[in-house]
């Protein structure tokens, strides 16, 4: 138990030191990816990459961003390739502690402590009690029921055994709520003044098909589209690649994560053919 703490301990503070040099925009964090990062070839990252070099400026849009940096795959090309847009995420300590404190810094990169829906408002979002810490933030969602299958896998006890951090005897109360405020697609793009969208990158907890079909890509067509797959069931997961194909898209899945483009020219085809 004393070993895992410590290990926990070392890591937070690997990752608080990283963060610091992102946020400071430090030339140690931009100039290691900009020369010294080589992402595994027909990777994501190597998508990404190249998609990012090829475009030159990209214009992104983030829907649960979380804290912008850990686990998050477009962070270092935002960093390095200067990417402009906005990065939604409506937990309200993630926002103020992290993405915030994150981006202050950052030009061209807009952050909003607000969640995508169909229409402006306000709904409750089920998260973590227990934790602030990324492994419980990342779990936060607008589906309770993929929140309770999560606990009854045991991933909630493993996690907060390695942090420290004591459970409730009911694991009722594993489980909090917080009201979070929800912008359409159309009024978000209003406000951030978009009226491009380059890559709309997508992690919302088993909410991600819903995002894809509120953002109307038929009508606003970002040019790459990357949503989380895990949480999808089978059905869902056919239902949403089928509305990519009709709406133009190409698609793949790499791991957990699926990367959909429209007309992918020929230095990127490799990556979906």
């Amino acid at each position: 138990m004393g070993e895992m703490n410590f290990r926990s301990r070392v890591k937070a503070f690997y990752k608080g030191i990283v963060f610091n040099l992102s946020a400071s925009n430090s030339a140690l964090f931009t100039l290691y990816y900009k020369f010294f990062y080589y992402p595994e070839k027909g990777s994501l990252d190597d998508f990404t990459s190249r998609f990012s070099t090829i475009s030159g400026k990209v214009t992104v849009i983030q829907v649960g961003a979380n804290d912008g940096i850990n686990n998050d795959p477009i962070h270092k090309f935002i960093k390095r390739d200067h990417w402009h847009g906005v990065l939604l995420e409506p937990q309200k300590y993630v926002f103020e502690k992290l993405l915030e404190q994150l981006h202050r810094n950052t030009k061209g990169i807009t952050v909003l402590n607000v969640a995508l829906d169909y229409k402006d408002g306000f709904k409750p979002i089920y998260k973590i009690s227990v934790s602030n810490s990324r492994w419980a933030t990342g779990l936060a969602t607008f589906n309770r029921e993929i929140l309770e299958e999560t606990i009854k896998s045991g991933y909630i006890e493993r996690h907060a055994k390695k942090e420290g951090c004591p459970l409730p005897e009911s694991k009722d109360e594993y489980i909090a709520e917080e009201r979070v405020e929800c912008i359409c697609t159309e009024t978000l793009l209003k406000k951030a003044g978009i009226d491009r969208t380059d890559w709309l990158q997508i992690d919302t907890e088993g909410f991600d098909f819903e995002v894809i079909k509120m953002f109307n890509i038929g009508v606003t067509r970002p040019a790459v589209i990357v949503y989380e797959n895990i949480h999808l069931s089978p059905a869902i997961r056919e239902e949403c690649i089928n509305h990519l194909k009709i709406n133009g898209y190409v698609s793949r899945n790499y791991g957990s994560n699926t990367v959909a483009m429209r007309n992918p020219p020929e230095q990127l085809k490799q990556f979906f053919y």
